[in-house]
């Protein structure tokens, strides 16, 4: 069947001025800009969108603004003779200010991602949005009513249906690694949780009890993205949760958020950003008067002082991160936050040290988080390897290798980018010794495993 030529977009292009091969340059530039790097469009790419072929998204979005900065006015999608539907690139990047703008941008980000929209899977890491979304999260006013009119009314057994299938699908991620869970997250959040959002009817007091519920599993979803190494989709993800936390007004799990955001930030190497994120943690979690969320943006922010090579404010973060997990009762504080225990302390104690150069501190540490629940497989294999480079450091080249078996066959169970990232961190640390027989012997016997 023949298309229909655009005659909109060819009229467009000549009001403007651009040659075709300008106006695709100005796609991808653009698209870089606004965090989804690698379109590469051309002057034939154009001739095939004037002769009607719609381009995908995000295109259309890109054309109209595109258009509107060189006309000096607003630019429609229906004016490019395109669909008026597309989806912003920056969908999910923003904290809203009002319950019904989170709850529309929450859902269309689920919506999109089980679509698997190719602007959310390649977008990037944006500094900016997650120091926004913090920022709104420590200034902006408590909600108003969380509620909503639809047709079905919200119950305890669709909050507690919620949190019973979060507390499963973080078991399989843990023992298994995301890869192997996170798509059936994102289907359950877009056919299950949308319809009670956006259609459910409920009150303000069950408003804030399913805002509460979307946060915490929505967040799950974007740590499972991070473990992933999907940087700018975990962004999105856990911005919205945040955003879905302040409808419950809940500061105990909007800290909690706040500390996974600085996690992401540490591992990715933006340290001052990953500062930034755990001093509002801290603010969060002192306004919620939670001891072990207190202790984790303090080790958090202890991570980023390390990274940055500053062992005095290092120490000192990790010496409040002690105090406050000496503070604590776990029966008091919220369920999400009982993985954080001794051994976890622990772990992120190792980091710190091992990121220093400390060696002998790094083992200590480690060997400490090895007294850890059995469930955490993919913690276990972190902190094996965090044990193995302390171990480096110390010049225990044979007991490295031999911890360096355990964790590569761990790794060798899951579906975790992060996992392989330890992995190939590991065999850097192994790389002056290649020739060494522990470190031929380490690399025989995991070849298959690596």
């Amino acid at each position: 069947m023949e298309r229909e030529p655009n005659r909109l977009l060819r009229q467009l292009i000549a009001e403007a001025g651009f040659s075709h091969k300008g106006l695709a340059r100005r796609i991808n530039d653009l698209a870089t800009a606004r965090g989804t790097p690698g379109l590469k469009y051309d002057h034939s790419s154009v001739l095939r969108w004037i002769g009607g072929q719609r381009p995908r998204d995000p295109v259309p979005s890109l054309l109209t603004e595109i258009f509107a900065l060189r006309l000096g006015r607003p630019v429609t999608a229906a004016e490019l003779g395109m669909s008026a539907i597309t989806t912003p690139l920056d969908l999910g990047q923003e904290f809203t200010h009002t319950w019904q703008e989170g709850v529309t941008t929450v859902t269309a980000l689920w919506r999109a991602d089980v679509e698997r929209r190719r602007f959310l899977i390649d977008s990037t890491f944006a500094i900016g949005a997650g120091s926004v979304g913090a920022v709104r999260w420590l200034t902006s006013p408590p909600e108003g009513r969380p509620s909503s009119t639809g047709a079905r009314r919200v119950g305890r057994a669709d909050i507690a249906a919620m949190h019973e299938v979060t507390r499963s699908f973080g078991e399989l991620d843990n023992r298994f690694g995301s890869g192997r869970v996170r798509s059936s997250v994102v289907k359950y959040l877009d056919t299950a949780v949308t319809p009670l959002l956006k259609d459910g009817s409920y009150g303000d007091s069950t408003g804030r009890r399913l805002a509460a519920a979307a946060a915490e599993l929505t967040r799950l979803a974007g740590w499972m993205a991070y473990d992933l190494e999907q940087h700018g989709l975990a962004q999105r993800y856990l911005i919205q949760a945040l955003r879905l936390a302040r409808g419950a007004d809940d500061h105990a799990l909007g800290g909690e958020i706040l500390a996974g955001m600085a996690h992401q930030a540490v591992y990715m190497g933006q340290l001052s950003h990953a500062l930034d994120l755990a001093r509002a943690a801290q603010l969060a979690a002192r306004r919620a008067g939670v001891p072990t969320l207190l202790a984790s943006s303090h080790v958090l922010e202890a991570h980023a002082h390390a990274g940055l090579g500053d062992a005095r404010s290092c120490a000192g973060s990790l010496h409040e991160a002690e105090r406050a997990f000496d503070a604590r009762s776990p029966a008091d504080e919220p369920r999400w936050l009982r993985y954080f225990d001794e051994a976890y302390l622990a772990a992120k104690f190792a980091h710190c040290f091992r990121d220093l150069g400390e060696g002998e501190r790094a083992v200590r540490q480690a060997r400490r988080s090895l007294d850890m629940d059995g469930r955490y497989v993919r913690g276990r294999m972190f902190n094996l390897s965090l044990l193995a480079a302390g171990l480096l450091q110390c010049g225990e080249l044979e007991e490295a290798c031999t911890v360096g078996v355990a964790a590569w066959t761990l790794a060798g169970e899951l579906q975790s980018a992060r996992s392989r990232s330890y992995v190939a961190d590991l065999r850097r640390r192994l790389e002056p010794y290649k020739k060494e027989p522990a470190v031929v012997a380490l690399h025989e016997r995991t070849r298959e495993l690596v």
